[in-house]
C-alpha cells in the first residue's frame, strides 16, 4: 500500500513538473517530514535553556567553563557537519541517500542525551567540565547524522518556491512543539518548586527525569519520521552515479558550492541570527527566575502561550512569504523583531512597568513572549526556505546537487544557537558578575540592572548584522524558477543523450 501511494504521489509530482505547475505533496508528507524535528527541538531546548543553569547553578561549574565546553563542541561541528553533508550527498543505497543516516542516529542520540543529564554524583567541577565537553561533542555529532540528511529531504520533496516554505513551516512547527513540550514538563513537573527545593532549577534529581523523558521523545520522533518518509524515496529525481572520493576534488567542489553570494549572505545572516537567539535563550531562564521572579508554573504558562504562537506561525509564515516575497517578508520581520526583543527589559529599567508579582506585569510578559516567539518562528521558517533555494542556484552553476552540504551549514547554524549562545551567555554572566548557586532575591539589584542593559544590547547588535546580510541576499522567485528550468533542460538533455547512446 505504501509503495502504491508513493508511486501515485511521484507520478503526480512528475506530471505537475512536466506541465509547469508546482509539484505538490499531500499534507501527511509534510507532517512526517516535519515530525522528525521534534528530536532537534528537544535537544536544542535543553542545550539552550537548561544546560547552562544545570551545570552552572545546580552542579557548580563556572559559567564561563560551561560556555567553553559547549563552544568547543560547536567547533568540532564546524569540521564534521560539511563532511556528513557531503557523505549523505554521495551515498547510494536501497534506502536512498538520506535514510540510512537517519535510522542509524536514533539510538546513539537517545543514549548520549540521557547521560548528559545524569553525570556521576562524585565528580568535581573540573571532571564535570570534561564530562560535559565529551558528551556535548558526541550528542552534536549524532544529531548531525540525523538532522542534516533529514533536512535535506525538502529539496527532493518540494521544488516549488512557495511550497518549500510550507514544508519548512512544518519542520519549524514540530521543532518548536518538541522544545516547548519538554520545557513545560521541565518547569511544571521535573523542576517545579518544592519545600525541599524552593528554587526548582537547583533540583538535580529533577534533571535526571527530564533527561530520560527527553531521550525517549527524541528516539520515537526520529524513527516515526524516518519510516513515514521512507516510501517516498522512489519518487525522487534520479541522482548521478556515485563517484570515487578524491580529497582534492572534493575540497575544490565544496569551495565552489559555498563561495557564492547567495550562500554567503544567507549563511552569514543565519549565523548572526542564531547567535543572537542562542544568547537570548541561554539567559532567558536567568531573567525569568531572578529578574522577573517568576515561579515554575508561571514560566510554564508563558510556554503554553508560545504554543499558540507556534501554531499561528505554521500558517502565517508561508502565507506572508507568498504574499510579500521571501526576502521582503524576512526584512520586515527582522525590523519588527529588533524593536520587540529588548522592549520589556529596557522598559523595566526606565521604570515604565509595574512591580514584580503583579498580574498586569505577568500578562505583559505573556504578550511579549507570544510576539517574540511568533516572529522568531516565522524568521526561522522563511530563512531556511531562502537557504534551500541556494541548492538549485548552486546546481545550475556547478552541475552538482549539493543539498546535504548546504543543509549541513543550516544544521551547523542551528546548533550555533546553543553553542555560541552558551559561550556568549557565559561571557555576559561573568562580565556582570552573576553569582553561582543563587537563590531568588539574593542577586544584587546592580547586577540585575547591568544584566538587563548588557544582554539586550549584544542581541540587538547581532540582529542588525543579520538584517544587513538579508538585504544583500539576491535570489528572487523569478531567479529560482529560472534555475529550475535550467536544471530540467539539463536533465532532459542528459536523458536524451543516454537514450541515443543506448
Amino acid at each position: 500500500m505504501a509503495s502504491a501511494a508513493a508511486d501515485r504521489e511521484g507520478a503526480q509530482a512528475r506530471a505537475d513538473a512536466g506541465s509547469g505547475q508546482p509539484a505538490k505533496r499531500p499534507w501527511r508528507v509534510k507532517f512526517f517530514y516535519g515530525l522528525g524535528s521534534i528530536a532537534f527541538g528537544v535537544k536544542d531546548n535543553g542545550f539552550t535553556y537548561l544546560l547552562m543553569i544545570f551545570y552552572n547553578q545546580a552542579l557548580g561549574v563556572p559559567a564561563a567553563a560551561v560556555g567553553l565546553a559547549i563552544m568547543v563542541a560547536l567547533l568540532v561541528d564546524a569540521i564534521a557537519d560539511p563532511l556528513i553533508g557531503t557523505w549523505s550527498d554521495n551515498v547510494r543505497s536501497r534506502l536512498g541517500r538520506r535514510h540510512p543516516f537517519m535510522y542509524a542516529a536514533a539510538l546513539p542520540i537517545a543514549v548520549s542525551y540521557f547521560f548528559l543529564w545524569n553525570p556521576p554524583s562524585d565528580y568535581d567541577a573540573q571532571e564535570l567540565f570534561w564530562y560535559l565537553l565529551i558528551l556535548s561533542i558526541l550528542i552534536r555529532l549524532c544529531i548531525s547524522m540525523y538532522e542534516i540528511p533529514s533536512s535535506a529531504l525538502v529539496v527532493d520533496l518540494a521544488e516549488s518556491y512557495d511550497d518549500r516554505t510550507e514544508f519548512l513551516s512544518y519542520r519549524w512547527f514540530f521543532g518548536w512543539i518538541g522544545g516547548l513540550t519538554i520545557s513545560i514538563l521541565g518547569f511544571s513537573v521535573f523542576l517545579r518548586s518544592t519545600p525541599e527545593h524552593p528554587t526548582g532549577t537547583l533540583n538535580i534529581e529533577g534533571y535526571s527525569l527530564y533527561g530520560l523523558t527527553a531521550s525517549l521523545m527524541m528516539f520515537a520522533a526520529i524513527l516515526i519520521s524516518s519510516y513515514g518518509t521512507q516510501h517516498l524515496v522512489r519518487t525522487f529525481r534520479p541522482v548521478p552515479e556515485r563517484r570515487p572520493f578524491i580529497f582534492a576534488r572534493s575540497a575544490r567542489e565544496t569551495m565552489e558550492t559555498i563561495v557564492n553570494r547567495p550562500f554567503l549572505t544567507i549563511a552569514g545572516a543565519t549565523l548572526f541570527s542564531y547567535a543572537a537567539t542562542g544568547i537570548a535563550a541561554a539567559v532567558l531562564t536567568y531573567f525569568r527566575v531572578y529578574f522577573w521572579e517568576l515561579t515554575g508554573d508561571q514560566i510554564s504558562l508563558l510556554l503554553v502561550g508560545n504554543f499558540a504562537a507556534v501554531f499561528m506561525a505554521l500558517f502565517v509564515a508561508p502565507r506572508f512569504a507568498t504574499r510579500m516575497g521571501k526576502k521582503r517578508a524576512q526584512i520586515m520581520l527582522w525590523i519588527a523583531f529588533i524593536i520587540a526583543s529588548p522592549a520589556m527589559y529596557w522598559s523595566r529599567l526606565m521604570g515604565w512597568l509595574p512591580a514584580n508579582g503583579t498580574e498586569l506585569l505577568y500578562w505583559l510578559l505573556f504578550t511579549s513572549s507570544f510576539i517574540n516567539t511568533l516572529l522568531a518562528v516565522c524568521l526561522g521558517t522563511i530563512g531556511s526556505s531562502l537557504l534551500a533555494d541556494v541548492v538549485e542556484h548552486s546546481a545550475a552553476r556547478t552541475g552538482r546537487h549539493s543539498a546535504g552540504l548546504i543543509f549541513a551549514t543550516n544544521a551547523f547554524m542551528l546548533k550555533a544557537t546553543s553553542g555560541i549562545g552558551a559561550f556568549g551567555a557565559g561571557i555576559i554572566l561573568a562580565f556582570v558578575e552573576f553569582p553561582e548557586n543563587a537563590k531568588v532575591g539574593d542577586v544584587s539589584q546592580q547586577v540585575l540592572v547591568n544584566f538587563a542593559w548588557t544582554e539586550p544590547a549584544v542581541i540587538m547588535a547581532l540582529q542588525l548584522c543579520a538584517l544587513g546580510l538579508i538585504i544583500a541576499y539576491p535570489i528572487t522567485k523569478a531567479m529560482h524558477e529560472a534555475n529550475l528550468r535550467t536544471l530540467a533542460e539539463r536533465s532532459k538533455a542528459s536523458e536524451n543523450s543516454a537514450a541515443l547512446g543506448g
